[in-house]
């Protein structure tokens, strides 16, 4: 009994309904909302064709020429709601269709009202005469309206009512289960990213298998969100069709939004496969950071600075390739013919080529420089008379920022001669001034003493790839000695390793004694009254 209550309250919500009469136990009919269905051309191009419809259900076809079709639908619509307004409210069953000839054409009436007239062009539309036209007409207008009675009787109204409740509540159940999936995925996902970040050998495998986490997360999100949306939509349209007062409602629905919502899904699903592709790109590119086989201790710091450059060239072709996908299937759905549009694409695509023949040469010389590893992200480089470390990277410039701060952008093409400062590895060159007076091999000596013992520093094993070569005297200088030592250093350690070595080599040379010599310059000061200092300057002069 309680649930019948429920049923009937949802119902009278749900059909909006007034108070019931009780002669006839009916509900007074409300006015039905009117909903066209798209034209269809039939034989003649001058005619075209539209459907009847009741309680958001087709009824039959009509047929005029284009200039009338509107205006005859609208009066066949508008007879026919009247007609079955009247029929509702009466207590009788029975509907009583007639068919007279006027004129040599089929008249309909439905309970002596006028309905339609049958012309020779709803006969053939259906391939028969017009008094067989209006025979199959009656015939699908007297079941149509005995069914549509029979649905607004409280009975019929207390079931559909029941099984729309139950309908919401599975709605409810189906969302709930959807979002306590979503919220379980989410902190397992939050797990294994801790994990991953925690067992990660190198930073730029956790930094990748953090954006893979990332960007599956935002996909998850989406998809969630679209099976909320169709969830719950699919639910209220069903509901809808449940009622023969909302039943017109549902069709309005359907065929209002049936464009817009292939477009949504179109968007939503581009979007996701984006985010699915970065997820997929990232997941890869971690994989081949983390293989033990193809990386070596000497590689492995320049792969981890080339994978992050392939990594974000590949997302962005990824994502223009996707949306590309995206926007031909969303014109297809509009009925657009994509093949001439394709065509026109590619001689387009011929004429922008040949305008900007410099961009294309900027995508080629982009991608032999990625192909080839001229140089990555997180790389020191020259490039004629500019140089810094290279921020950005794509196929069309390149951009690098220098000592003062300033950003510089390459377009690729200009790039012909390029320094690699940072390639696998770098080089500390020192130059070190001695003292002519000094004893060469106790300099010589104590120099290599002061790098091996900077090669055994814990704080200085990693950044020193090899012991550092004394090469000897490089030159005899006009401030003494030039000694020359090479330190052989991971990527972009050079600076700070020749700096920590000068500190390391003055420290020694004060203590052993040994000077460094600094340039020095005399300066003659005289008055040009005074003949005997002005003499003595120029006999140094000659």
């Amino acid at each position: 009994m309680r649930f019948q209550l429920v049923a009937i309250a949802l119902s009278s919500i749900i059909v909006t309904v007034g108070v019931m009469p009780k002669a006839t136990a009916q509900i007074p009919f409300p006015p039905l909302p009117k909903v066209q269905s798209p034209n269809f051309r039939i034989g003649d191009p001058e005619s075209r064709i539209e459907w009847v419809y009741f309680d958001g259900r087709r009824l039959f076809q009509v047929a005029a020429p284009k200039a009338n079709i509107t205006e005859r639908l609208e009066n066949i619509q508008d007879n026919l709601d009247k007609t079955a307004q009247k029929y509702f409210n009466s207590p009788s069953e029975k509907v009583n269709i007639k068919i007279q000839t006027v004129n040599g054409l089929p008249v309909i009436t439905v309970n002596g009202q006028y309905l339609m007239t049958v012309t020779a062009q709803d006969a053939n539309l259906r391939g028969v005469d017009p008094l067989t036209a209006a025979n199959q007409i009656a015939q699908t207008l007297q079941e149509d309206l005995k069914q549509a009675k029979q649905e607004r009787q409280a009975k019929y109204l207390i079931r559909q009512g029941a099984i729309a409740t139950a309908t919401l509540l599975g709605i409810i159940a189906i969302s709930w289960g959807l979002y306590r999936w979503r919220q379980r995925s989410k902190r397992r996902s939050l797990r294994q990213l801790a994990a991953a970040a925690t067992n990660a050998s190198a930073p730029i495998t956790s930094q990748l298998k953090e954006q893979h986490y990332r960007h599956l997360e935002e996909a998850k999100r989406r998809l969630h969100q679209l099976a909320q949306t169709t969830v719950w939509g699919s639910g209220i349209f069903v509901i809808l069709g449940l009622f023969p007062y909302t039943r017109a409602l549902q069709l309005g629905i359907f065929i209002g939004l049936q464009i817009p919502l292939k477009l949504a899904a179109v968007g939503v699903a581009t979007y996701v496969a984006v985010r699915l592709s970065y997820a997929l790109i990232d997941r890869f590119t971690s994989a081949f950071v983390s293989s033990s086989a193809l990386l070596t201790q000497e590689s492995s710091a320049r792969l981890q600075l080339r994978v992050s450059t392939i990594s974000v060239v590949t997302k962005g072709i990824s994502a223009v390739t996707l949306v590309g996908v995206g926007i031909l299937v969303a014109l297809i759905f509009l009925g657009i013919d994509i093949v001439p549009l394709l065509a026109g694409a590619s001689l387009v695509g011929v004429a922008i080529s040949l305008a900007s023949q410099s961009l294309i040469k900027d995508a080629i010389n982009g991608f032999l420089i990625i192909l080839e590893d001229q140089y990555a992200l997180g790389d020191v480089i020259n490039v004629g008379n500019v140089g810094g470390l290279v921020e950005n990277l794509n196929l069309r410039m390149t951009q690098i920022r220098d000592s003062e701060g300033r950003l510089i952008t390459i377009p690729n093409s200009e790039i012909k001669i390029v320094a690699n400062l940072s390639s696998r590895w770098s080089r500390a060159d020192v130059t070190i001034p001695v003292s002519y007076e000094a004893d060469v091999d106790q300099v010589l000596q104590l120099i290599k003493s002061v790098a091996v013992e900077m090669d055994r520093d814990p704080q200085w094993q990693l950044s020193i790839v090899e012991t550092p070569q004394v090469l000897g005297i490089d030159n005899f200088g006009d401030r003494g000695l030039l000694i020359r030592v090479w330190i052989k250093t991971q990527p972009l350690k050079q600076w700070d390793v020749a700096r920590e070595f000068r500190r390391r080599l003055k420290i020694a040379f004060d203590q052993a004694g040994i000077s460094i010599p600094t340039a020095s310059c005399s300066t003659n000061f005289w008055s040009n009254d005074d003949p005997i200092l002005k003499s003595q300057a120029d006999n140094k002069a000659q």
